[in-house]
């Protein structure tokens, strides 16, 4: 069967997105408190239990501690890739801190258009953002590694949602990420868009995305000639290494 990922999820976000499908656990900081201690004894136990990587979510704001439980974790035997897994709205700073520690990068790339992460997402600055961030994950991953069972070892998973009414900014975002990084990233194309509530503002984020709309952007893909990319088609291709949380329609 699938190996899992070993997901740790940590409360809180640096974005706002207003159709987000886990604001209890980014925003309601519906959490446990624990000690650095103890998050490099989780990390141990998540490798007893045979998960195929450590799966970091929405952590950036804990770097220094996941810096600290990463290096007891490492001291007292532990192997796994590390997998960060973020919205892309990361200074590069900061992810210079984690140099080294992290295989696996998951970022997302939400927005080419600064108008749409202003209204969706607050942050007006986020396309501009993302690009270094991602600039500077690819830095320290490179191009992407297997292991024999073609399990990603090292390497960099772009993850692009495409939101109903808006695939001309999906298109840009591939545009750019091909022109940027050819083959040597994956691209994750996602589909699974569900309206979280109805928004007055906003009315084309109350529907879900059309077939017709996901088509278009995938045909893209194609035409770009994007080879290193998943598309979700119910069927899920070699993607036992991207965790779950991504495929999930909630």
């Amino acid at each position: 069967g699938d190996v899992g990922s070993g997901t740790v999820f940590f409360t809180g976000c640096n974005l706002g997105c207003i159709y987000c499908q886990n604001y209890n656990i980014t925003h309601e900081h519906h959490g446990k408190e624990i000690t650095v201690r103890r998050l490099a004894e989780i990390f141990l136990e998540l490798q007893e239990l045979g998960a195929a990587n450590i799966n970091l979510v929405t952590a950036v704001h804990f770097t220094p501690h996941i810096i600290q439980a990463l290096d007891i974790a490492r001291k007292n035997g532990l192997k796994l890739p590390i997998v960060y897994n973020s919205s892309g709205y990361e200074r590069p700073e900061t992810l210079k801190m984690l140099d080294g520690y992290i295989d696996i990068y998951l970022p997302d790339y939400k927005y080419f258009d600064p108008v749409l992460a202003k209204k969706f997402s607050f942050a007006p600055d986020y396309p501009s953002v993302v690009r270094e961030a991602l600039r500077e994950m690819f830095r320290q991953v490179g191009t992407p590694v297997f292991d024999a069972d073609g399990m990603m070892k090292k390497g960099m998973i772009v993850r692009h949602l495409v939101l109903p009414a808006h695939t001309a900014d999906s298109m840009n975002v591939l545009c750019d990420l091909h022109e940027t990084f050819g083959d040597d990233i994956y691209i994750s194309i996602m589909s699974q868009y569900t309206p979280c509530r109805t928004f007055e503002d906003t009315p084309e984020l109350s529907r879900k995305l059309t077939r017709y709309e996901y088509k278009k952007v995938t045909d893209l893909a194609e035409k770009l000639g994007i080879v290193n990319g998943f598309l979700q088609s119910g069927e899920a291709a070699k993607e036992s290494f991207i965790p779950d949380f991504d495929e999930r329609g909630v």
